[in-house]
């Protein structure tokens, strides 16, 4: 079964002092064989904070070692333009990238994320746990 990645959880694998390190690190090192993808404005949103927060050798552990292991999928136009039509139409709430990620998700018929983020579960995306 597919699980949608989102930065948060990559950047609590990368964060020792994450809230929720631990936990990613339990899911992630065993996923279950889980499909796991995420789409490219997931990458550039965690490329930025990892540089921006953490350090070079986790920059390089977030593109040699974890993003390897998960299937990325390009953003298309129409994806794009749906996600800021609805930024729009909401005009707060959840980032542009979240919007994104939650129409992903539906597109692919995904109802779990690999995510530590309130706005994707409140969206009805459920969170995955290392037992689940």
């Amino acid at each position: 079964m597919s699980v949608v990645v989102d930065t948060s959880a990559l950047f609590a694998l990368l964060d020792r002092r994450d809230a929720h390190h631990a936990e990613a690190v339990a899911f992630w090192t065993n996923p279950d064989d889980e499909d796991l993808v995420a789409h490219t404005y997931v990458v550039i949103e965690s490329a930025a904070l990892v540089r921006s927060r953490l350090c070079a050798d986790a920059v390089a552990a977030l593109v040699d070692e974890l993003l390897p292991a998960i299937r990325v999928e390009m953003v298309d136009r129409p994806l794009h333009d749906a996600a800021l039509g609805d930024l729009r139409r909401v005009g707060g709430g959840t980032s542009l990238v979240d919007r994104v990620t939650l129409l992903f998700a539906a597109r692919l018929g995904i109802g779990r994320a690999f995510a530590y983020d309130a706005d994707l579960a409140g969206a009805g995306l459920a969170p995955v746990t290392p037992a689940s």
